[in-house]
């Protein structure tokens, strides 16, 4: 199974193929909170001077009104991502008036539960429905889950990679073919998805304010007057702390086939939960949450990685992954990097590029739902204890010492590195495998390590790192912008709220309810007709 890894990788570093991974198609999602000077969340609306949230595709928000979401365009060359990004922050800041944008995924002091609003998408049937969502979303984990913030990377393989694959298999390079690779692609990264928050989780330490607005229960020590931490953890966004929903456990889904996924997902927002009936629907005629189900919509949800496909207008995922099958997988398992203005570096898309380029071309077992569990459970090891020496992670029926599997890997990830410089004539991906390699050798050079050095090694609460932090950032994002111009910025913001009226408008006159029940018997419906 290793030498069809080594053949494979050797027929992409002849000169012949090796351009091909100049293709790679890229996007960066990044949260971060709205904060006010004084470290709290920020109690305003967001700023229409950026545009509505609803309809502006570069700048909006997520769950919480406060929780504003950063989308790159797609590109194919990483430099141009971070400029995208980069710029996307210096725009925003200008407009934030006082207020600051929190660097670290979780968030600043939490008072009340009010103080955590809802975000708000406008008068249209789709603005309320977002809303409604999120409403239920609260009422269903509590809003804690509301304030959270990550970063998603968007990644796609270019069609002459799997051209090239498809001829080595003597297979016909169909749509088909491409999701099954996604597919494939995917269940590897469960394997190994731990690597994920061991090399670049960047939350082993919350304020104890946040407890008060989750139902998690784990033993932490304490740090300073409001600081409580996990000695060895490593991202407590991703544990029962942040967003879980324990009913989706018993839906099984699985990454085998598109058909079997898809029928998961579909399954899960047409089975009642007894748990959120209790909640109710429309109560004294006001809404609590889009319906009883398990899932209200797909989004909800949650894994570390998804299949994804850019959907029509009306569509829901699962119907334009049947469609058209997968375009592009999204990576969901990234904590805000606190060290970077932007919450992502370009050594970390590198090392995702090759990570995800490993998975690709790694033989890809089927994954059963047992063995699915176990990898949730080498993710969960991880995201509590995932700089301790002594932990083992399950492969193959044995307990593992972490810092050998880290090696096995590493070992195949500097091979893909070189191909990679090869194709882009540079020496970034295996100087960014290589800085990553010495976390391998010791993990308190992890992202969650150097948080808890600075935290411990100067005696100060996770409030106190994230406002030093937050006002540095945004001083240095004083800065003229560097690939769009300002007329796009502007261009964005009137058409995006232009579109928002427009759309409030057309459903000025017809009913929610009937919107809402006629999207449903969409969601629900197999037929390509819906």
């Amino acid at each position: 199974m290793q030498s069809q890894f080594a053949d494979v990788l050797a027929v992409l570093a002849n000169s012949e193929h090796v351009h091909i991974l100049r293709d790679i198609h890229r996007g960066v999602e990044r949260e971060t909170l709205r904060i006010t000077e004084a470290g709290k969340l920020a109690p305003t609306a967001h700023p229409e001077k950026l545009g509505s949230a609803l309809k502006h595709p570069l700048i909006t928000t997520d769950y919480a009104e406060t929780l504003m979401e950063f989308i790159t365009p797609v590109a194919n060359d990483i430099k141009v991502t971070v400029q995208q990004l980069m710029d996307i922050h210096k725009v925003t800041y200008r407009e934030l008036g006082d207020e600051l944008l929190w660097p670290l995924s979780m968030p600043c002091f939490v008072g009340a539960a009010e103080d955590i609003v809802i975000a708000q998408y406008g008068k249209s049937h789709t603005g309320r429905m977002k809303t409604l969502y999120r409403q239920g979303l609260t009422h269903r984990y509590g809003g804690g889950m509301q304030i959270i913030a990550g970063v998603h990377y968007n990644f796609s393989l270019p069609d002459s990679l799997w051209q090239l694959l498809a001829e080595r298999e003597q297979r016909e390079l169909n749509q088909d073919f491409i999701s099954e690779r996604y597919f494939h692609l995917i269940r590897n990264y469960k394997r190994v998805s731990w690597l994920i928050p061991y090399l670049f989780g960047a939350s082993p330490a919350i304020c104890k304010s946040f407890l008060k607005h989750t139902e998690g229960n784990m033993s932490f020590s304490e740090l300073g007057k409001g600081t409580v931490y996990r000695p060895y953890g490593t991202s407590l966004r991703m544990s029962d702390l942040g967003y879980t929903n324990k009913e989706q456990a018993d839906l099984k889904i699985t990454y085998n086939t598109l058909d079997e996924y898809v029928t998961g997902l579909r399954r899960a927002i047409t089975t009642p939960s007894t748990r959120f009936s209790k909640i109710g629907v429309k109560v004294e005629g006001e809404y609590r949450q889009l319906n009883t189900n398990i899932l209200q919509i797909e989004n909800e949800f949650y894994s570390t990685i998804r299949p994804k496909r850019v959907a029509r207008s009306g569509e829901t995922p699962t119907q334009s992954l049947e469609r058209s099958g997968v375009e592009y997988i999204e990576v969901r398992a990234l904590d805000v990097n606190p060290f970077s203005p932007v919450g992502i570096t370009a050594e970390q898309m590198q090392l995702l590029d090759v990570l995800l380029i490993y998975c690709a071309l790694k033989p890809s077992a089927e994954l059963s739902w047992d063995e699915q569990v176990i990898t949730d459970t080498n993710f969960n090891r991880v995201v509590m204890d995932g700089r301790n020496p002594r932990l083992t992670l399950q492969d193959n029926g044995y307990e593992r010492p972490i810092s050998d599997w880290l090696e096995d890997i590493f070992a195949d990830l500097q091979q893909i590195a070189k191909v990679m410089d090869t194709a882009h004539g540079e020496q970034d991906y295996v100087t960014a495998v290589n800085e990553q390699y010495r976390c391998v050798l010791n993990p308190e050079l992890t992202l969650s390590g150097r948080v808890m050095a600075h935290l411990l090694e100067h005696n100060i609460d996770n409030s106190v790192f994230g406002m030093q932090l937050a006002r540095e950032y945004k001083k240095q994002l004083e800065q003229p912008l560097s690939y769009f111009t300002e007329a796009e910025f502007d261009r964005l913001r009137d058409a995006s709220l232009a579109a928002q009226q427009e759309l409030e408008a057309a459903d000025a006159n017809s009913s929610f309810d009937d919107f809402l029940e006629e999207y449903f018997r969409r969601a629900a419906c197999q037929s390509p007709d819906c």
